[in-house]
C-alpha cells in the first residue's frame, strides 16, 4: 500500500521569499515509487507540476521525501498543492501527460 503525508497544512509566505512544500511517502513493496505534485489554482482543475514557474522537486529516497521548492514566490503561486505517489507514471494507461515532475 502506498500513501503520502503533507505535514504542513497551510503555509503563508511573503512575495519574493522562498517556499518549500514537504511530502513524505511510503510505498510498501513497490519496487519504484512514482511521485508527483499537483497544483489546483483557484477556480481551475488539477494540473501536474513540471518544474514550471520556477518550481523544482527534491527526491530523497533515504528520507522517503519528495519536497517541492521555489526560491522566490509570486502572488500567482497561491494555490492548493497535492503530493501523490503511484505505481505507474501518468500516461502509461493510455493518456499522454508531459507535465510530470518525477
Amino acid at each position: 500500500a502506498q500513501s503520502v503525508t503533507q505535514p504542513d497544512i497551510h503555509i503563508t509566505v511573503s512575495k519574493g521569499t522562498s517556499l518549500e512544500l514537504r511530502c513524505n511517502y511510503s510505498y510498501g513493496t513497490m519496487a519504484t515509487p512514482y511521485l508527483f505534485w499537483y497544483v489546483q489554482s483557484p477556480g481551475q482543475g488539477d494540473t501536474l507540476v513540471q518544474g514550471i514557474k520556477g518550481f523544482e522537486g527534491e527526491f530523497k529516497r533515504s528520507q522517503s521525501s519528495f519536497n517541492l521548492r521555489k526560491p522566490s514566490v509570486h502572488w500567482s503561486d497561491a494555490a492548493e498543492y497535492f503530493c501523490a505517489v503511484g505505481a505507474t507514471v501518468p500516461g502509461s494507461a493510455g493518456e499522454l501527460n508531459t507535465n510530470c515532475l518525477c
